[in-house]
């Protein structure tokens, strides 16, 4: 018995894949954090975390240094001088390694973190592994949507947010670079292209208030004749 084949127009359609993210301009307006908001991130750790210590000293720590997340979960209790109240920074994708001063308040909450855990890393999670990058970020990004900073937060934002708060301080591009890690300078001429710095001067020496320059101008107008 021959079998009766009948075409069927297939019903499936072809149909392209959209990416399932927005890009970062449709997310936020900036790539870096204030100051204001690095202090805001810090005070949800320390009132929504279940190790607020921890979790506020690394927030500080990654924005202290300028920190890539991967850095931040290989830092060691080794790299921790505590005599010297240094840390020696070693820097991935080929950075240059640094060693960066360590102020008063990041130091005395490193020696509480180092009183409380135990092993080589400086930041672990409960289990006493060394967090992972996309867990680090994870973390942060609950942080942050605890505070009112307003717009989603990613771990990197803290790393920018060390250079551009170098830049609005007036340190040079070159000094910046090497704090960094930067193997390239144009990797860190981004942080002193936005700063005010280079225009703290304008308007400095500018005597009058706008009411009072209109009506100079409009009598030099009226007289025809320059000031």
């Amino acid at each position: 018995m021959n079998a009766q084949l009948k075409l069927v127009k297939p019903a499936n359609q072809n149909r392209s894949v959209h990416p399932t993210r927005p890009p970062n301009a449709e997310l936020r307006t900036r790539e870096h954090l204030l100051p204001a908001e690095i202090d805001k991130l810090m005070a949800a750790a320390r009132k929504h975390s279940r190790y607020p210590d921890r979790d506020a000293t690394l927030i500080l720590v990654i924005y202290r240094h300028g920190l890539r997340a991967s850095e931040a979960c290989d830092l060691e209790w080794s790299q921790i001088d505590f005599d010297t109240a240094a840390m020696h920074v070693r820097r991935l994708k080929n950075g240059k390694p640094a060693t960066h001063p360590i102020r008063g308040d990041e130091m005395r909450a490193l020696r509480k973190l180092r009183r409380d855990t135990t092993g080589p890393y400086v930041f672990t999670s409960e289990r006493g592994s060394p967090f992972t990058p996309a867990a680090l970020n994870r973390h942060i990004k609950r942080l942050a949507a605890k505070t009112s900073i307003g717009f989603q937060v990613h771990v990197h934002m803290l790393r920018h947010a060390c250079g551009y708060a170098l830049a609005n301080a007036g340190h040079d591009t070159r000094s910046i670079q090497d704090y960094l890690g930067h193997k390239a300078i144009q990797h860190t001429v981004r942080y002193t292209e936005l700063s005010p710095v280079k225009f703290e001067d304008f308007w400095r020496d500018w005597p009058l208030r706008p009411a009072e320059g209109l009506r100079l101008l409009l009598l030099r107008d009226a007289r025809g004749q320059a000031l």
